[in-house]
Formats: C-alpha cells, sequence, structure tokens
C-alpha cells in the first residue's frame, strides 16, 4: 500500500496550481475589460485621471501594505533602491498615462497591440541590456514582429506609437522592477510614494477646473475608485505568481490584450482593414513562435532549474 503522504501530496499540489491559475486569470482578465472602464470617468481628462490613479493607489496601496506588514522592507530601501523606484515609477506612470488617453481617445486596438508586442520588446531588452543570447526561434520571431510592426506602420499612415510606447514602457518597467528588492505590493506602494506629491500638486494646481468637484458624488466616487480598480488585479497576480510557474503567467498573460483587442473591434467598432488584420495577424505569429520554443526549453530543463 502507497504511502499516505504521497498520495495527498498530489491533491495539495493540484489545488495549488488550480489556486494560481484561478488567480492569474482573475488578475487579467481585470486587465482585460479594464477599457470599459476609463470612459466611465469622463468628462476628466487623461492627466487628471492619471492624477487620481497615483494618487488614490497610494491611499489603497498603502492600507494594503501595512495589512500584508511590507512597510519594514520600504523603510529599509536604500539610496540606490529609491533610484530604481523612482525610474520605474516614472515608467509606470508614462505606462497607465499613455494607456488611458489610447482608451478614451478610441484607440483601444492599437493599446492592446502594445501589450502583444510587450514580450518580444523583452526579449530585445535582455539582449542590449542583459546580453543574453538569442535561440533561432526567438530571432524569427522578433523578425516576424519588426516585419509586422512595418506592415501597421503602413497601414496607420504612421509608427503606431501609443503601441510602442505602451510595450517599451512595460518592458523596461518590467526590467526595472529585476534591481528594485520589493516584492509587488509594496514596490508598487513605494511607486506611489514616489509620484503622489507630483500627482496630488498637479490636482491642486487644477483646482475647480477639475471634474472631482464639479461634476457630482457618483463621479468623484469613481475617481477615487481607481485606487481600487489599480490594487485588486495588482493582489491576483501576486498571489497567481506565488503558485505557478512564471512560464504559465506568461502564457496567460496574452489573455488580457486579446480581451482588450476584443473590445475594442466588437464592441468599439474601431476600423479593422485588411491590412491591420495581416498585421496583427503576423504579431501573432510571431507571439506563437516565441511561446512554443520557450515551452520546448522549459521542458528540457532539469526539475532543479525550474522556477
Amino acid at each position: 500500500m502507497p504511502p499516505l503522504t504521497n498520495s495527498a501530496a498530489v491533491p495539495t499540489e493540484v489545488n495549488r496550481t488550480n489556486r494560481g491559475i484561478a488567480f492569474g486569470v482573475g488578475a487579467y482578465f481585470l486587465w482585460g475589460i479594464v477599457p470599459a472602464y476609463w470612459p466611465l470617468l469622463q468628462p476628466a481628462g487623461s492627466v487628471e485621471i492619471l492624477a487620481h490613479r497615483i494618487a488614490w493607489s497610494l491611499v489603497v496601496m498603502a492600507v494594503v501594505t501595512a495589512v500584508l506588514g511590507r512597510w519594514a522592507g520600504i523603510r529599509r530601501l536604500s539610496g540606490r533602491g529609491w533610484a530604481m523606484v523612482t525610474a520605474a515609477g516614472a515608467l509606470i506612470a508614462v505606462n497607465w498615462g499613455v494607456y488611458i488617453h489610447a482608451v478614451n481617445t478610441g484607440h483601444v486596438v492599437e493599446a492592446a497591440l502594445g501589450y502583444f508586442i510587450n514580450p518580444l520588446v523583452s526579449v530585445l531588452l535582455g539582449v542590449f541590456v542583459l546580453r543574453e543570447r538569442l535561440r533561432l526561434p526567438q530571432y524569427a520571431a522578433l523578425a516576424i514582429a519588426v516585419t509586422a510592426v512595418v506592415v501597421l506602420a503602413v497601414d496607420y499612415g504612421r509608427l503606431p506609437w501609443i503601441s510602442l510606447a505602451l510595450a517599451c514602457s512595460f518592458g523596461v518597467y518590467g526590467l526595472l522592477k529585476k534591481t528594485v528588492p520589493l516584492e509587488a505590493t509594496a514596490s508598487l506602494t513605494a511607486e506611489s510614494l514616489v509620484l503622489a506629491p507630483i500627482a496630488v500638486g498637479y490636482l491642486i494646481w487644477l483646482g475647480p477646473a477639475g471634474t472631482f468637484q464639479s461634476h457630482g458624488w457618483g463621479h468623484a466616487l469613481i475617481l477615487v475608485s481607481t485606487g481600487v480598480v489599480t490594487a485588486i488585479p495588482l493582489i491576483l497576480f501576486g498571489a497567481g505568481a506565488r503558485l505557478v510557474p512564471l512560464v504559465t503567467m506568461g502564457m496567460l498573460q496574452y489573455l488580457a490584450p486579446v480581451l482588450q483587442f476584443a473590445w475594442g473591434v466588437f464592441v468599439m467598432h474601431e476600423p479593422m482593414p485588411t491590412s491591420r488584420w495581416f498585421g496583427f495577424g503576423l504579431v501573432w505569429l510571431a507571439l506563437a513562435v516565441f511561446t512554443v520554443d520557450a515551452v520546448r526549453v522549459r521542458r528540457r530543463l532539469p526539475v532543479s532549474d525550474l522556477p
């Protein structure tokens, strides 16, 4: 008769993985449907919405960080650590601002493209910053992605700057996060601490010209809710990342841009001519090559080397 410990361990591991996947799906699902949320904050402009998001995120994240007991790590940050936090905060502010602007000006599809190509931008950063060596399938994926950007640039009549700004800002942000000795929740709290004085200062300067006081309690509460909208998917993501391998979370990340793309095309009815479908098809092909290669390499790794 096999030991009871072995038979009990398998269901426990399965439950752990299932919970991790559920948390990950929840995080990416919320990030995927967020294009339905930002228009609710109009007539506030993109910069005002961004300032409220930063300010109220600090309030929510400060509470979450206190509940989780993570303030000690923030207090121990070195000068170099705060420099990295400041740089990361600036990048995430750019990312948030560009995304809010894109959604509220009818460029949801172009914004989704940015998050489709983000993994490939991360690979490029690995090559040029971390001096990593690429495998042949990765070279192929990057070549296909560059071709896709050229096709889409011709289609748009300009570079898809929203996509590139989102992909590059988030890619560099992810790279910097590797240097910050804080987990995700405390890191966002520290970034909010750095950004909040600027955001609050802007809102004070805006004064009566802002919409917080002039459009009723309902509008004010929606602006306040930006902190919760920021915190909930982050918390879910952090919980999921602790329970499942990084490659699994990497596979789940495509859920968000797929939902964003679907919202832009089928709900907002943004134009998608044949040439644009072709460009997106190339991006998806590049992601397929990249993902299959990542899974294949992971399967070859010894168990001891797996994350």
